[in-house]
């Protein structure tokens, strides 16, 4: 017999909407960092350079090993004692949850590259292009049409992981959520709000993924 009453949440929109605000901001810059970074560890681990290919190896089993959790809280908390540096909650969160998610996404670089047939190697080779000139524009151009599912649920892993923030203490919309429940009572009504707008920032990235697959396939 419970009464919902999200009038409390509604008059407090702005909070949320700061909230929201420290959400965006984390997500595109995790993402930016990411999905750059994941391609250059990727490209390390499909090398055949030990130079290469052993730093990225250690990158990605280290990152994917570890919980983002954790590497949030090591930065904020750990880095400034050994350094002698200030880190902000923003930079720690951007931190732990871009390197964790450059490691998944090198997985994906490099799943992706090596789906690639070899016939398409031999080919770019008789044209007398370079090994990087075929991975920049024959290899490349093709792994990424296969790997646009799974880098974008990367993205979308990436946005629900900005909630990890809240641990430090960053501004963003389960911690302004944490702030309105507690100051009106309302947890059930303030979260159920946050799960919503989280469904309706992502509904339509999702949406958009959906219509360019549809749009390579018919290209193809």
């Amino acid at each position: 017999m419970y009464r919902w009453n999200f009038a409390s949440v509604f008059e407090n929109y702005d909070v949320l909407l700061v909230g929201a605000v420290g959400t965006l901001r984390l997500f595109v810059i995790c993402t930016v960092v990411a999905l750059s970074l994941g391609l250059l560890v990727g490209l390390g681990r499909y090398s055949k350079r030990r130079v290469f290919y052993w730093p990225a190896s250690a990158f990605v089993e280290f990152f994917r090993n570890t919980p983002v959790l954790v590497q949030i809280l090591w930065f904020f908390f750990a880095l400034p004692i050994l350094l002698p540096v200030e880190i902000s909650p923003l930079a720690a969160a951007a931190l732990g949850i871009s390197l964790n998610s450059a490691a998944f996404a090198a997985e994906i670089y490099r799943g992706g590259i090596q789906s690639i047939e070899p016939g398409q190697w031999e080919a770019a080779r008789a044209l007398g292009m370079t090994p990087a000139q075929a991975m920049r524009r024959v290899i490349l151009p093709q792994a990424v049409k296969r790997m646009v599912p799974a880098l974008t649920n990367r993205g979308i892993e990436i946005f629900k992981m900005s909630t990890l923030a809240s641990a430090v203490a960053y501004v963003e919309l389960l911690q302004q959520g944490k702030l309105l429940a507690s100051l009106n009572f309302n947890p059930i009504e303030t979260y159920t709000v946050i799960a919503l707008v989280f469904f309706l920032f992502l509904l339509p990235l999702v949406q958009a993924t959906y219509a360019l697959e549809r749009r390579m396939r018919r290209a193809d």
